[in-house]
C-alpha cells in the first residue's frame, strides 16, 4: 500500500493533531471515489508509527463531530517491526455531499483530486445532492445556451462568471444549468491554477440533447460523483524504497 504513494484514494498522515483539519479528508473520499488513509506513515512513505487507540479516537471524533452527515468507515492495525500503522478506509458515499467545519463554523464540501482536497464549488455540490437529482429544474434551451454550447464546440473552457454573462442568467440558475450538464455527463468541470472551467465532455450527447431533448436523460442512472481533471496534471509523489516495511 505504501509503496503506491499518496493519490487519489491515499493519504499519509504522520499523525492527527486536529480531528477538524482530517475531518476534511474523510468528507473529500466519501464524497468522492472513496479512499484509504494511513496514520503512523510520514509523506515520504518512512514508518513512524502511532499510538493506535489515541488516533483512532481522533478519527471517531472528527467523522461523528465535524462531518455532516457522519462518515463511516473501518480500521485495521498493522505492523511494521515494533511500529503500528492505522489503515482507515472510506467507502464512497451515497449521502453526498457531506460537508466538513472549519475553525471559523463554517461547512464546506470538498472532493478529492489526485492527491489533494479540494474545496467543491456549488455546481458540484448540486450534482451530489440526491434531491436536486430527483427534483431537478427544467432544461430550457434558448438562444443564449445555444451561444454557449457553440463555443465548447470550439473547444473553449469557460469560467463560471463568463457562462453566466453568456446565458443572461442569475448565478443560481447558472449553476443549475451546468449541474443538469455536468450530471448528464455533457460537460466536464477542469480545475484551473484559481477556479474551475467547464468545456465539452461529449459532443454526441450535446447534439442529442438538442435534437432530441432532456428527456433522453436520467440522472437517476448517472453515477453521483462527476468526475473532474486538472487542467494540469500533477504527479505522484516518489517513495523511498528503503522505507518500506515488507508487510505494509
Amino acid at each position: 500500500m505504501i509503496a503506491e504513494g499518496e493519490h487519489q484514494q491515499q493519504d499519509f498522515k504522520t499523525r492527527i493533531d486536529d480531528s477538524r483539519k482530517i475531518a476534511r479528508t474523510l468528507v473529500a473520499f466519501a464524497n468522492s471515489d472513496g479512499g484509504r488513509l494511513l496514520i503512523g506513515v510520514k509523506d515520504n512513505g518512512t514508518v513512524s508509527g502511532v499510538r493506535v487507540d489515541e488516533e483512532l479516537h481522533m478519527v471517531e471524533a472528527a467523522a461523528e463531530l465535524y462531518c455532516k452527515p457522519s462518515i463511516e468507515f473501518r480500521s485495521q492495525v498493522w505492523k511494521a517491526d515494533v511500529r503500528s500503522v492505522l489503515e482507515v478506509v472510506i467507502e464512497p458515499s451515497r449521502h453526498r455531499p457531506h460537508r466538513s467545519e472549519d475553525e471559523a463554523g463554517r461547512w464546506n464540501a470538498y472532493l478529492r483530486l489526485e492527491d489533494e482536497n479540494i474545496r467543491a464549488n456549488a455546481v458540484l455540490s448540486r450534482c451530489w445532492d440526491h434531491r436536486f437529482r430527483a427534483d431537478r429544474p427544467a432544461f430550457e434551451y434558448d438562444r443564449n445556451v445555444g451561444r454557449l454550447f457553440r463555443s465548447w464546440r470550439n473547444g473553449k473552457l469557460i469560467g463560471f462568471r463568463q457562462i453566466m454573462r453568456t446565458v443572461r442568467r442569475p448565478p443560481a440558475a447558472t449553476e443549475d444549468l451546468l449541474a443538469l450538464l455536468v450530471g448528464w455527463g455533457i460537460v466536464e468541470m477542469v480545475l484551473g491554477d484559481r477556479n474551475f472551467m467547464y468545456g465539452l465532455a461529449d459532443e454526441q450527447a450535446l447534439e442529442n440533447l438538442e435534437t432530441q431533448g432532456p428527456a433522453l436523460f436520467d440522472l437517476s442512472v448517472l453515477p453521483p460523483s462527476p468526475k473532474v481533471r486538472r487542467l494540469k496534471p500533477k504527479g505522484v509523489r516518489p517513495v523511498e524504497a528503503r522505507a518500506l516495511p515488507p508487510d505494509v
